[in-house]
């Protein structure tokens, strides 16, 4: 997964809607437009479900397809 944290508004609908609990907001970053983004705590986890694209309203995320065989 990739985030495009400078255009992330802190929204938090996206750590909601986790089902792995595997995103929390940096704040220990303000971002360009002023806010704290959102960050991948455990990239482990993910496991690629796209729950986070599909609520945030910036688009910030972009889902990769888990690899073969992990």
């Amino acid at each position: 997964m990739a985030i495009a944290s400078d255009r992330c508004k802190g929204c938090e609908l996206c750590i909601g809607a986790c089902p792995h609990a595997v995103l929390a907001l940096d704040v220990g970053v303000v971002n360009p437009l002023g806010y704290h983004p959102v960050r991948l705590i455990d990239a482990a986890g993910c496991t690629s479900c796209a729950l986070c694209a599909r609520v945030c309203p910036d688009a910030v995320f972009t889902v990769f397809a888990p690899r073969k065989g992990a």
